[in-house]
């Protein structure tokens, strides 16, 4: 299929603009998937759900950058509820997230109002009158990915400084032995609670930005979010994992990115854009075989 430069260059630039988006909430899938061990299926319901906060308050008034703030404490919260319906109602985990994630999409819904809420006419963190005062034009195209890019790189310096914490070494303990967070006194509960609404307000947070990019809030906008989570940890951890100077949460975000040009890829090549959720799951599918085809090799050479 013959492309242009032109075309290749805006794809490269939607590759870019949606992974360092969905690279924010890779990361919080980091935390419950690689750090926690928690499949927490709640991710697919705080997406939408910082996004339904966001484009609400940005019809209220509020300032767009005030709404990323929101969105992120949205997010905790639910996964706070989360990780209390598992540590203090003794559900399993699977479950927990399962309960949640369905009770958000209603929760949702009752914060937009309907199913589609568009932002278009309004200012965002990407369009509004200052940087068409002070931003040159030929800067405008890419304004989307600087910005992108800025907030993940925030985020995933503030999430280093905090694994490197008391608190963090507490989270990352009790994904590998929970037994030794019990012997230091601490509550295994506790910790879990924190590291999901750490991780869930990292996901709305993205839902957030991405609602604010293509301006409007779309209640499926959240399906699969686990998936497209997983493959980036996945794909990050495995590609990097024996490059010691790359730290895991950068390997998550380069996994985002390289996630977004495989779908683009199959998307230029014929596939439809309906079809993005068989990519998706195909994708998915070939790198967990790959992954476990590699674990089983590494066992038989050892």
């Amino acid at each position: 299929m013959d492309m242009t430069l032109e075309a290749i260059l805006t794809i490269l630039l939607g590759v870019l603009e949606e992974g360092f988006i969905y690279g924010i909430m890779a990361l919080g899938v980091y935390i419950t998937y690689k750090i926690l061990d928690f499949p927490d299926l709640s991710v697919d319901g705080t997406f939408p759900l910082g996004s339904a906060v966001t484009v609400v308050l940005i019809i209220a008034g509020v300032n767009p950058l005030l709404t990323m703030v929101a969105s992120f404490c949205i997010g905790a919260f639910a996964g706070m509820i989360a990780g209390l319906i598992h540590v203090k109602l003794k559900v399993r985990d699977l479950f927990a997230g399962i309960i949640m994630m369905t009770a958000l999409y209603s929760i949702n819904l009752r914060i937009a109002g309907k199913a589609n809420v568009a932002i278009f006419s309004k200012e965002t963190i990407f369009e509004n009158t200052l940087f068409e005062k002070y931003v040159p034009a030929i800067v405008g195209p890419f304004l989307v990915v600087i910005i992108s890019f800025l907030i993940l790189l925030l985020m995933k310096v503030l999430l280093d400084m905090y694994l490197q914490t008391k608190s963090g070494y507490l989270l990352r303990a009790v994904g590998d032995n929970e037994t030794i967070v019990t012997s230091l006194a601490k509550d295994k509960g506790t910790v879990k609670i924190i590291g999901l609404s750490i991780a869930n307000g990292f996901v709305a947070l993205a839902g957030g930005i991405h609602s604010q990019k293509n301006g409007f809030f779309e209640i499926s906008s959240g399906t699969g979010t686990m998936t497209i989570g997983l493959a980036s940890v996945i794909i990050g951890t495995n590609l990097f994992k024996k490059a010691n100077k790359i730290k895991a949460t950068t390997a998550v975000m380069m996994g985002a990115v390289i996630y977004k040009l495989c779908v683009s890829l199959a998307i230029a090549l014929g596939m439809e854009a309906s079809d993005l959720k068989l990519i998706t799951s195909v994708l998915f599918l070939s790198i967990l075989v790959i992954s476990n085809d590699r674990r089983r090799r590494n066992k038989t050479n050892a």
